[in-house]
């Protein structure tokens, strides 16, 4: 497992994963990201294509910038601004995950509940031809972590139960 030590790189996931199924050409190799840092690193897919790089990339797509808005919530009593994507639930999609992998070559996948969730992930685990790309659509108070608490400005908080 590789991982950005919850410092909240953004864009991390997908070069990395690629960086490890070059590494390890015969292992799955999935990159799990959030749709803000999916959206920062998704043109590296092209890259896959062309060299044939397989990875699965999990977007865990809560139509926000998860941690930004963690803090907003934890910190400025849900005052949010400048977090929405509008790439998940109930919004415009801009941009729609699926089409943009479709458009890079790749092979896409939605899944919008917790039934779906099993099936989805065996389908990907059935294409080692291309990169898959599955938009895991969350609600958009969906936690991420894990977090660095010496990022944190306060040491006394206390994440809420989800």
């Amino acid at each position: 497992m590789l991982n950005s030590a919850g410092l909240g790189t953004m864009g991390f996931a997908v070069p990395a994963a690629m960086g490890a199924q070059v590494s390890q050409p015969d292992r799955v190799v999935w990159a799990i990201d959030g749709d803000g840092c999916f959206q920062m690193t998704n043109q590296e897919l092209a890259t896959c294509v062309i060299n044939n790089i397989p990875i699965k990339v999990a977007v865990i797509n809560n139509s926000s910038l998860g941690m930004v808005r963690q803090w907003q919530t934890l910190f400025y009593d849900g005052r949010y601004s400048n977090t929405e994507l509008n790439t998940g639930h109930n919004s415009r999609r801009v941009p729609d995950f699926v089409k943009l992998a479709e458009s890079y070559g790749c092979a896409a996948l939605r899944c919008e509940s917790d039934d779906e969730v099993d099936d989805v992930i065996k389908q990907a685990l059935e294409i080692n031809d291309r990169p898959v790309v599955i938009d895991f659509v969350v609600s958009a108070d969906a936690w991420s972590g894990p977090w660095c608490p010496r990022a944190c400005p306060t040491t006394r908080f206390k994440l809420p139960k989800t």
